[in-house]
């Protein structure tokens, strides 16, 4: 299919690769001289890898590269010259400690035996530096780590970026001090935090039992319940998924969270990346892709969501072109690699789920938008005032409304209107109010990395000595040579 650059996972020298199909699979191969050949699922079906990557979306990159230098990817990383989207959702990790010992995760404290905990004068320079990215200003901070709870100046951090009138702040947690103190959920929200991504494996014991060594779901349902009642309408659960663990429960999650809409605001599946060295039978067990986990929705629901009803996250590039044409100001395009990501938007009445594609016409009304947003269409010479575009769109949205179908309870229409031409935090919080989001990200690691997916990444990491690193090459290269770089020794208690 193509041919790209990958990394060894010894040695991590960037090495030829190929993706190539096989037995109606997307593989990924590649030859290091001095380790050998590595093989690994690049994309599980090759027929959903062939219509996803039919939306992809050029990105221009930033024009403030963080690295004056631009050697071959991933050695300049922060951000450099040849990165070709802009920071969409900057993480920063504000500490390595951590009162779970997963052995999934990325970041632990008691087994690096060092300190991570970057100060608040360190913290807010980061958010400086991604407000400070041209053409656009990063959009929204997550606070991650390690626990992020564990530090006691969390809700100051969590005010420092509100200070920066970020759009979204948000906050990955584990949820243990969520479910213990429904005062701390109160001060999260009083704070300003918008959104709380919840680890959430499944709706029994058993997959917390294998994630997280520990039966974490009652924990899990009073996070919930507490920051339902602090009024924090904003989680995301965020399932690790695991073939053999908790894949037999994708249908379940979404119904847990159809069933708290009033909370739940979504859920972004992650399949399981695999950290350091993993044999390949381990792999070939457990690894899980996108198009996997699309079909375990459309058989665990039913039917009622389908892979057909999920698009790549550049698919809704032209929405945020238009925006920018209707306004003064530019947003951040949404040019992330057409294979990283996938989500689809699901409205719930009476308990049915209904994804929107079913009631709305989204590529047609997707290209009629891109039309909108970067072509003349139809004024001789010069493009059309926002007034025109705006009138356009008003007179022929009713051609991509199936009104029949749609649900009687909300003016989609008016919502669609108010999201395009505004784009505000509001109109888009009205959009999701009704709707439950439904996603997954696949983060790479060493066994399965693309080098030119890597370029088109758009969450990243904010690092303490002023550079803007993707998310998959932090985590599989950069992450302890940061660390290690402000860290202290770990004191034993």
């Amino acid at each position: 299919m193509r041919t790209t650059k990958s990394l060894c996972p010894e040695c991590l020298a960037v090495v030829d690769a190929s993706i190539f199909e096989e037995d109606g699979r997307v593989m990924l191969e590649k030859t290091c001289t001095r380790h050998g050949s590595f093989k690994d699922v690049y994309f599980s079906s090759a027929e959903q890898f062939r219509r996803l990557g039919g939306y992809r979306h050029e990105g221009a990159g930033v024009t403030n590269p963080n690295t004056a230098t631009d050697r071959d990817c991933p050695g300049s990383c922060g951000l450099c010259r040849s990165h070709r989207t802009t920071t969409l959702l900057a993480n920063i990790d504000v500490t390595n400690r951590c009162n779970q010992a997963c052995p999934v995760c990325f970041s632990n404290a008691s087994q690096s035996g060092y300190l991570y905990e970057p100060s608040l004068g360190q913290i807010r320079a980061m958010i400086q530096m991604l407000r400070d990215q041209k053409p656009v200003p990063c959009p929204a901070v997550q606070f991650t780590g390690g626990e992020p709870t564990l530090r006691s100046d969390i809700l100051h951090i969590i005010r420092i970026a509100r200070e920066f009138k970020i759009g979204q702040v948000q906050m990955a947690t584990n949820g243990i001090k969520l479910a213990g103190s429904p005062g701390f959920c109160n001060s999260l929200a009083a704070a300003g935090l918008d959104s709380v991504y919840l680890q959430f494996d499944g709706v029994t014991e058993e997959p917390f039992k294998a994630i997280r060594g520990y039966n974490a779901l009652p924990l899990k349902l009073k996070a919930v319940e507490n920051c339902r009642a602090a009024g924090l309408r904003g989680i995301f659960l965020v399932p690790t998924l695991a073939r053999g663990v908790n894949d037999a429960q994708a249908g379940d999650i979404i119904r847990f969270a159809a069933d708290n809409r009033d909370t739940v605001s979504g859920i972004n599946f992650q399949p399981i990346s695999f950290t350091g060295r993993v044999n390949r039978e381990e792999r070939t067990e457990k690894r899980i892709t996108i198009p996997d986990l699309l079909d375990l929705i459309e058989e665990q629901t039913d039917g009622a969501i389908t892979p057909e009803d999920f698009y790549p996250v550049p698919f809704v590039a032209p929405i945020s072109q238009l925006i920018s044409a209707l306004g003064s100001d530019p947003v951040a395009e949404f040019t992330v690699h057409p294979h990283c990501g996938s989500g689809t938007y699901v409205y719930i009445e009476n308990g049915k789920m209904m994804p929107v594609t079913r009631f709305i016409d989204v590529e047609g009304l997707i290209e009629h938008i891109s039309e909108l947003a970067q072509s003349r269409y139809g004024w001789i010479g010069k493009y059309p005032s926002k007034i025109k575009r705006i009138g356009s769109l008003i007179s022929t949205l009713h051609k991509f409304i199936d009104t029949a179908k749609a649900p009687r309870s909300i003016d989609i229409k008016r919502i669609i209107i108010n999201v395009l031409i505004k784009g505000t935090g509001d109109t888009i919080r009205e959009f999701n109010k009704y709707t439950l989001f439904v996603g997954a990200m696949h983060f790479m690691d060493l066994y399965n990395m693309d080098l030119e997916r890597v370029r088109r990444c758009g969450i990243h990491y904010a690092t303490p000595d002023g550079r803007i690193i993707p998310f998959c090459t932090y985590n599989t290269i950069y992450r302890t040579e940061v660390e290690k770089k402000f860290a202290v020794p770990l004191i034993p208690h």
